[in-house]
């Protein structure tokens, strides 16, 4: 019974203790919770750190490329006009779109027979007044010796009658002989001056007939030169382009039958801006001798000349802005007058510069160099010239400290990054695809049948297409142009 009862005891005191506990477990969490209310929670904030692409500033000597499109044209065009109307009887074989011809080669010949009988009849009419020439040549010496014959006959008439008088002096003549004489002398001296008139006359008339000959001559050289006019020859070497006559066919004077066009001295025309313009320009204003690079782009494959500038429009074009320029084309290999290319013009050199990619720069002409523990600074940047995705800048003091190269609205000044320095990596390789037998053969067949590809350029691509494998982009530009 005494154990029972302790049993009892000591079962009460655990449940009062459990109890207790328990209210002191509740009042303790009570608290916690009314202080947790009270105070909010704080964590430490993590910083967050970027990956950025970086570059070293090496400033160097940059040339700078000025790209602008032009249009190649001939230095050297010549129109192919008919100089009188006609019948075209005569082309050369080579008289067609593209033919080649030699300089003083017949292109075209025109019906001549009018020109011919013109040219025979001037030259009867000349024949005829040289032979009037020959009459009156001799006239004038007859006139002549008539002259001093009639001139003699005076100065006899003359003595004689000097002889009557002195016969009359001395009482030996008559004055009727003397009156005689006078006659005599009288009838000389008119004889004189007929026979003067006379030779005056014939030289007159040689002057008129040398005046005659003149005449015809010049009428028998203009028969010449329109009978030579009938025929058209080639000037220079050269390829014969627009086409406009055929055998037989009736022209006009003045018509033009074709253009000869040298394919060898050809330019450039291309068109800058005004601040472009002036950056090509010396201290006295003159354009620079600078080089330039002709780009054309044929089905994949650049056709590359080279040139210089030479000379500039004189005014500005109503309806157009800047200024217009051409270079003359050193080796035009491939290109034509009227292809549309791309010209990369050499400016001054720029010393002491750098050159970055456009996403390096802000707005403001500011860069992002890496500072201390790797967070970045604000430095400003002198932006002089930006080539395409490129720029070309002058960033004095900052050599050697390295920049990011691709800024985003998250990067700021005292931002920690982690920077990706770059390496110099190869160049990539062009993408190459194999071609099938078809594929192939169609691209093949529509390169040879293309007219307007260069021969040397087409002798190159289609080497390249019977290799195993094709650059691909080659390829996509020619199917792009089939239609496929």
């Amino acid at each position: 019974m005494r154990f029972f009862r302790r049993s009892l005891i000591g079962l009460f005191l655990l449940s009062v203790t459990a109890g207790l506990l328990a209210v002191g477990g509740n009042l303790v969490y009570s608290a916690l919770k009314t202080r947790w209310a009270e105070e909010p929670s704080q964590r430490p904030a993590r910083e967050r750190v970027f990956s950025v692409s970086v570059t070293t500033i090496e400033p160097g000597s940059i040339t700078p490329e000025l790209t602008s499109f032009g249009e190649v044209r001939s230095r050297r065009t010549l129109d192919l006009r008919a100089p009188l109307g006609g019948t075209v009887v005569e082309l050369a074989e080579n008289f067609q779109e593209g033919g080649t011809v030699r300089e003083g080669q017949l292109l075209a010949r025109i019906n001549p027979a009018d020109m011919q009988a013109a040219m025979d009849v001037a030259e009867t009419d000349l024949l005829e007044a040289e032979a009037d020439l020959l009459d009156a040549r001799r006239g004038i010496d007859l006139a002549r010796d008539e002259l001093n014959a009639a001139r003699t006959q005076a100065d006899l008439r003359i003595r004689a009658l000097e002889r009557q008088r002195d016969l009359l002096q001395r009482n030996v003549g008559t004055a009727a002989a003397v009156e005689e004489a006078e006659l005599a002398v009288s009838s000389a001296e008119q004889a004189v001056l007929s026979r003067r008139q006379a030779l005056q006359q014939a030289e007159a008339q040689l002057s008129q007939t040398e005046t005659l000959i003149t005449r015809l001559k010049i009428n028998l050289q203009d028969a010449k030169r329109r009978l030579a006019d009938t025929e058209i020859f080639a000037r220079f070497d050269g390829r014969l382009s627009d086409i406009a006559v055929s055998a037989g066919g009736l022209v006009a004077n003045n018509e033009r039958l074709a253009q000869l066009v040298d394919p060898l001295a050809l330019e450039v025309a291309f068109r800058v801006s005004t601040s472009q313009y002036a950056r090509l320009i010396d201290e006295n204003g003159t354009l620079i001798d600078a080089p330039v690079e002709i780009r054309m782009d044929v089905l994949g494959t650049d056709l590359i000349a080279e040139g210089r500038l030479t000379r500039e429009s004189a005014a500005v074009a109503e309806g157009t802005t800047g200024r217009l320029l051409f270079a003359e084309i050193s080796n035009p290999k491939g290109l034509r007058p009227g292809d549309f290319v791309t010209v990369i013009s050499k400016e001054p050199e720029l010393s002491r510069v750098v050159r970055l990619p456009s996403a390096a720069v802000g707005p403001d002409q500011t860069v992002l160099l890496i500072g201390e523990e790797d967070r970045l600074e604000l430095a400003s940047v002198e932006v002089l010239r930006r080539q395409g995705d490129d720029v070309i800048l002058r960033a004095p003091g900052l050599q050697g400290r390295e920049v990011v190269t691709e800024r985003s609205q998250v990067l700021g000044a005292g931002i920690k990054v982690k920077p990706i320095r770059q390496s110099g990596a190869a160049p990539e390789e062009p993408e190459l695809v194999e071609l099938d037998d078809d594929r192939r053969a169609r691209i093949i067949a529509f390169v040879e049948a293309n007219s307007r590809i260069p021969d040397e350029v087409k002798a190159r691509m289609l080497g390249q297409l019977q290799e195993a494998k094709v650059p691909a982009q080659m390829v996509a530009r020619i199917e792009s142009r089939m239609g496929s």
